[in-house]
């Protein structure tokens, strides 16, 4: 996915010089995310193909508190504790609300060989009960190389979005499915992942799909013709789902609105948008920053994800705007905009995730970027899933009328504080009072949102 390739760039270097002395920035999927070494360490992992995911420096034996984090790196980090209190989860535990009942589907190429002890351990370190996570290889999977960075990256991206969607939905089932074909730009590796979704759904696992992966619009055959089949017939999956009431998200990206490269320029002087994120049957999940105390109760309200990247949004320039954004038409003009919602992916502020896939660095590593929030955000279609008794399915519609309803009705928190503005001048989108293309509607208020939402959604 050339996309968002890593970004390790004079700006990001300057940056770095002040907050992260040795910092090292790697691109995941679509929601790759940065890396910070700590001040006097080397970094232990070098720029890796954006083919992969993203994973950070050597393990850390046990993670951080915040204070620590930002003594050794001049960062956020955050526990699963933290998130939970913060995302006002804790009062739907008490209720029995945990995801109980309903299966999470997670798709990534190649997958973790090390996913169930990894999330064994991570729960174990936040005395929450696992989960047992079951392995779909779909294809011709290769042996597991710790030696090839495809795989290990792949492997840091499978690691981060189970163990986030566990940290929501404690008692939801969770779906690994492992593709032999990596996802790139264009249409590489799509067309696996596709039809491991549809096979998925026609068989009724799982109640919501989630998606850490893309590829810029631009880059599919035919598009600079005007000609967009190539997209249009990949979105099988996403059709069968939504006759299905499957719920379908995508992270937004890590590039802003512009598609930035490792050198710090840009592919595209102007702004792009990425599929499967733009597909106006996928709920596109951009990214905040949290700011945090150790409790997780919030110090200032959330921002805009713009720190060692910045949250995917725009116009996408295949699809036109969906009926469901016709109230937010001054925004997104005829184009579906994204993303729809927003929750955690900035590095700073970052979530701690546990893998051993890679005996070099084996323990504890910061992870961030959209790649984080989807996956949290399956949680909490899981959760809805459960408290409603039926799956909430396409949740477009509920979504946006929900919004309008405010935080104290309807659990969507407005954030109005940011932009995912990114290199080389070009204008993004800033976030404002009500939906814009930085952070979609906002934010959530789990104990509001999850019954309203299963609520808006009762007979499907």
């Amino acid at each position: 996915m050339r996309r968002v390739r890593p970004r390790f760039s004079a700006a990001v270097a300057a940056a770095g010089a002040t907050a992260l002395t040795a910092a090292a920035l790697i691109a995941a999927p679509i929601g790759g995310a940065a890396a910070a070494a700590p001040a006097g360490r080397a970094p232990a992992v070098k720029p890796v193909p954006a083919v992969s995911g993203h994973r950070l420096i050597h393990g850390e034996s046990s993670p951080m508190s915040n204070a620590q984090c930002q003594a050794a790196w001049g960062i956020n980090c955050y526990n699963l504790l933290q998130y939970r209190q913060a995302y006002n989860l804790n009062a739907l535990y008490r209720a029995g609300v945990t995801g109980k009942g309903r299966t999470i589907v997670i798709v990534d190429s190649f997958g973790s060989p090390t996913i169930q002890h990894d999330l064994d351990v991570y729960s174990a370190q936040w005395g929450i009960k696992s989960s047992t996570v079951q392995v779909v290889k779909w294809g011709d999977v290769p042996p597991f190389d710790p030696a090839n960075p495809d795989h290990t990256g792949w492997a840091g991206e499978s690691t981060l979005d189970v163990e986030m969607a566990h940290a929501v939905a404690p008692d939801a089932h969770i779906v690994l499915v492992e593709t032999g074909v990596a996802e790139t730009e264009g249409v590489t590796g799509l067309p696996e992942m596709m039809d491991a979704e549809k096979y998925m759904i026609d068989h009724g696992v799982g109640d919501v799909i989630t998606q850490s992966f893309g590829a810029t619009e631009n880059t599919f055959p035919g598009f600079d013709k005007g000609d967009f089949s190539s997209i249009q017939k990949l979105r099988y999956a996403f059709q069968a789902a939504a006759r299905r009431g499957v719920t379908v998200l995508a992270s937004s990206g890590d590039g802003g609105a512009t598609d930035a490269m490792a050198d710090g320029a840009t592919d595209y002087p102007y702004p792009v948008n990425s599929w499967p994120s733009a597909d106006p049957l996928v709920t596109s999940i951009g990214g905040t920053q949290l700011h945090l105390d150790d409790a997780g109760d919030r110090t200032a309200p959330d921002s805009v994800y713009n720190d060692y990247g910045a949250g995917g949004g725009g116009q996408s320039h295949v699809f036109t705007r969906p009926a469901y954004q016709n109230g937010v038409s001054s925004v997104v003009g005829a184009r579906r905009g994204t993303p729809d919602i927003s929750m955690a992916a900035a590095v700073d502020g970052g979530a701690w995730v546990y893998s051993s896939f890679d005996p070099t660095a084996t323990g504890w590593d910061v992870y961030g970027g959209t790649s984080e929030a989807s996956p949290l955000f399956s949680g909490v279609i899981a959760l809805a899933d459960q408290l409603g008794g039926h799956r909430v399915g396409d949740i477009h519609q509920a979504l946006y009328a929900l919004a309008k309803g405010g935080a104290k009705s309807t659990g969507v928190v407005d954030v109005k504080d940011g932009t995912n503005n990114t290199y080389d001048g070009v204008t993004g989108y800033t976030a404002v009072k009500g939906y814009d293309m930085a952070t979609g509607v906002g934010t959530l208020d789990a104990a509001r949102f999850v019954p309203a939402l299963a609520l808006a959604s009762r007979g499907r």
